[in-house]
């Protein structure tokens, strides 16, 4: 019985040296174009436009569907963003405290907050009203997914950092995760990314929303979230983790988003 299972080992091994090894993410690529590729970032999965449309058209779908397919709503920024994304870069690169950023590259993890001293914060503090947030939400900034399908290791930065920031627009703007939250929150983010994510999350989301709040919507929120967003700096250029102690209030007036309507989300 042992000679028979060497022997096994012995043949398993050598046909698994007559296989080619697959290291590519994508293992289903040619293999001419697998040849000298190396991940530009942990995950990255290279795809030609072809695939980017397919996963942007397939992802969009899934999206309309279920707006909370956080998933499918990530691949769709990602497929679709190859100009909005070295746009937002540049104006992170033209800022001095965008352009700390894309030098640190600082993450918004458990892990990177201490939660804690953010809890200790006076009320109506970015970093008090941050964790308001999530708890009140039950949301966590752990579930942003990392970058797969964006072919610059930069511009997979600024999305990340753009996603992990989303929790904080919200905090800004005093909107919950509801449906018609989100659609204000997509709103601001469309007319201050340009992302064509958003521009469809922006379009589309309102259909899911009854009568009243699509009038609500219509009348007080969509044209607060436009006039905020055309009026503010670039919110990617806040170094959000070193203004914690900073009011809520008195960092909407330095980035020049108008006080939220007083209306009920």
């Amino acid at each position: 019985m042992e000679t028979h299972h060497l022997a096994g080992s012995r043949t398993r091994d050598e046909t698994h040296r007559r296989l080619p090894r697959l290291s590519h993410p994508a293992g289903d690529l040619p293999r001419s174009s697998m040849e000298g590729w190396h991940p530009l970032y942990p995950g990255h999965i290279p795809t030609s436009p072809l695939q980017k449309a397919l996963l942007a058209a397939g992802s969009a779908v899934m999206a309309l569907c279920d707006p909370y397919r956080h998933d499918m709503v990530a691949v769709l920024g990602e497929t679709t963003g190859c100009l909005a994304l070295p746009n937002l870069r540049d104006k992170m690169k033209n800022h001095p405290e965008g352009y700390r950023i894309l030098q640190e590259r600082p993450r918004i993890r458990l892990s990177t907050l201490d939660m804690a001293r953010l809890q200790g914060l006076p009320d109506g503090s970015l970093g008090r009203e941050y964790v308001r947030f999530l708890e009140d939400n039950k949301v966590s900034p752990d579930t942003r997914m990392p970058p797969k399908f964006v072919d610059d290791e930069e511009l997979a930065y600024v999305i990340q950092r753009y996603r992990e920031v989303h929790d904080l627009m919200h905090t800004l703007l005093g909107m919950p995760t509801n449906m018609l939250g989100e659609v204000v929150v997509k709103w601001f983010e469309a007319v201050q990314t340009g992302l064509p994510m958003c521009v469809l999350g922006a379009a589309f989301g309102p259909v899911r929303l009854s009568s009243r709040k699509l009038q609500v919507l219509a009348t007080e929120l969509v044209p607060w979230a436009i006039r905020s967003g055309l009026n503010a700096s670039c919110v990617l250029n806040v170094y959000y983790e070193q203004r914690w102690e900073q009011p809520v209030e008195s960092l909407r007036e330095e980035l020049g988003i108008f006080p939220p309507p007083p209306v009920r989300v």
